[in-house]
């Protein structure tokens, strides 16, 4: 007997796309597809800000990474929100220059790894920087982690060498890296991979 089973075409699987975004509108369409109920995740960072009359310096969240948003989503739903919804027209999909089929020449990201990119970049404090995720330094092999305490506790990267410090750093490779300027020697627990 043949199995009944058809597989779903990749257009139909719901799965994590990096998008670019023109004229600096994530926040907008952030707030969108929030609005829309569909799951989507938009780096942020604080800047300062402005000092008020008082002396008092201010801050404010801004996205880490200009033009980039991701979204949790099937590429046929996506393509009907920029289609269709006024502020998501702007989205663009990101490609795979090495990509030689159809299957693949849209950017995704495996769930795994953007829960894990996710564990760390949703935590907005000073102890974060973001790279170019196509800097020499992040090709070097670095000996991967787990950090086993912390507010990153669970999170997985990669050992590297930034500014002659030793950094942990979890990367979308060709999307986006961002590293933990200190984590204590302790809370790192090697593991294969």
């Amino acid at each position: 007997m043949e199995s009944a089973k058809k597989s779903v075409p990749r257009k139909e699987l719901v799965l994590w796309y990096p998008m670019r975004v023109s004229y600096g509108r994530e926040e907008k369409i952030k707030e969108a597809l929030d609005t829309l109920n569909i799951r989507n995740f938009l780096p942020m960072q604080r800047q300062r800000g402005w000092v008020d009359d008082k002396g008092e310096p201010h801050q404010k969240l801004v996205p880490a990474v200009r033009n980039l948003i991701f979204i949790h989503s099937s590429q046929e739903h996506i393509t009907e929100l920029k289609m269709f919804n006024k502020e998501c027209d702007s989205l663009r999909y990101m490609t795979n220059p090495f990509s030689h089929s159809d299957d693949d020449y849209l950017l995704t990201v495996p769930d795994r790894q953007m829960e894990n990119f996710i564990r760390v970049a949703a935590v907005q404090d000073d102890s974060l920087f973001y790279l170019d995720p196509n800097a020499e330094f992040l090709r070097v092999l670095g000996r991967k982690v787990r950090i086993t305490d912390g507010n990153f506790k669970d999170a997985i990267g990669t050992i590297k060498r930034i500014k002659n410090n030793k950094r942990v750093v979890v990367e979308i490779q060709g999307v986006v890296a961002v590293a933990i300027t200190f984590v204590p020697t302790v809370w790192l627990e090697p593991i294969e991979g």
